[in-house]
């Protein structure tokens, strides 16, 4: 009957654990995404800059090209700049907590296996396909 159970708390805590890998993968992904994002952004930003006032800018709008001034383009790339830096912040957060989840979910997995060696065994001689 433990044996029974301690089978069953195996599975929930696999599930578990593949479960926070994936949705850390996610966010790892969803991270790297917005680090572009605000690369090409700042990158953006800094040749604006060295344009002058006068100059004229355009914006592509899917594959037409339409005549901005140059504010107006180095408003809306600091606004890129802004909200990725949050988006980012808020990623890093979600990051750290499916980190400390991952890592409890390691303990409980570990915790198990020393408690029953037989499931243990078990495990080491099943075969992965």
């Amino acid at each position: 009957m433990a044996d029974e159970a301690n089978r069953t708390a195996f599975m929930e805590i696999q599930g578990h654990m593949i479960e926070t890998t994936g949705k850390l993968k996610q966010v790892q992904n969803q991270m790297r995404n917005k680090e572009g994002e605000k690369k090409r952004a700042f990158l953006t930003l800094e040749e604006l800059h060295q344009l002058s006032d006068d100059t004229n800018t355009y914006k592509s709008i899917g594959r037409t090209f339409v005549l901005e001034p140059k504010s107006a383009l180095m408003s809306e790339q600091e606004q890129k700049l802004k909200d990725s830096e949050a988006a980012i912040a808020g990623l890093q957060t979600s990051k750290e907590y499916l980190e400390k989840q991952m890592a409890e979910v390691e303990n409980n997995l570990r915790e198990l296996l020393q408690q029953d060696p037989g499931l243990a065994r078990q495990i080491m001689s099943m075969t992965v396909m």
